[in-house]
């Protein structure tokens, strides 16, 4: 899951204390680092780009599969790709973890196994994975009433899964404000 890096519309929050410009291209630059770390024959690595007018722009690598985010909170397009995607496990990242590496997501697969669902937690309380086993249909309240961008997302995500078991993987950190670049 990624937007489009341009300024003023991407990592806004990060932008705020290092600007627009500053932080369009950090998420330019990390995008390409993370494309590049995550290719792997064992899965298809595809771009959920949101707005979905960006899904052609000459930022995303010609060879990779793009698709629409959609409109939306960020439970609603992610839900969306959970629902379209071809049967079997799904795992959906975002693009803003440095440290995420090909190692993660086999984790995250692998924990698939014996769960229903797995998440990647992120030490602000939330998340940078969610991965779903996909053997029935996705949930109907999957990332229902869901509070995005607060320490409550992975609880609250959690808690739209009732019954379901939950696997838990790597810790890693997100980049939302510049003390995260650290």
């Amino acid at each position: 899951m990624v937007k489009a890096p341009r300024p003023g519309r991407v990592k806004t929050r990060l932008a705020r204390d290092i600007g627009t410009v500053p932080a369009a291209w950090w998420m330019r630059h990390q995008l390409r680092r993370l494309l590049r770390r995550l290719r792997d024959p064992r899965w298809e690595l595809i771009i959920a780009v949101a707005p979905d007018a960006a899904l052609h722009i000459r930022d995303w690598p010609a060879d990779l599969r793009r698709l629409p985010q959609g409109g939306g909170d960020l439970g609603q397009r992610m839900a969306r790709r959970f629902r379209t995607a071809p049967a079997g496990p799904v795992c959906v990242v975002g693009a803003d973890v440095p440290g995420l590496t090909r190692a993660h997501v086999v984790r995250a697969f692998r924990a698939l196994g014996p769960a229903d669902a797995v998440l990647g937690p992120a030490p602000d309380g939330g998340y940078w994975l969610i991965g779903l086993a996909r053997i029935a249909a996705t949930p109907a309240t999957l990332f229902r009433d869901t509070r995005w961008s607060t320490r409550h997302a992975r609880t609250d995500t959690e808690a739209s899964l009732p019954g379901a078991r939950i696997a838990h993987v790597d810790t890693l950190a997100d980049v939302d404000e510049a003390a995260d670049l650290a």
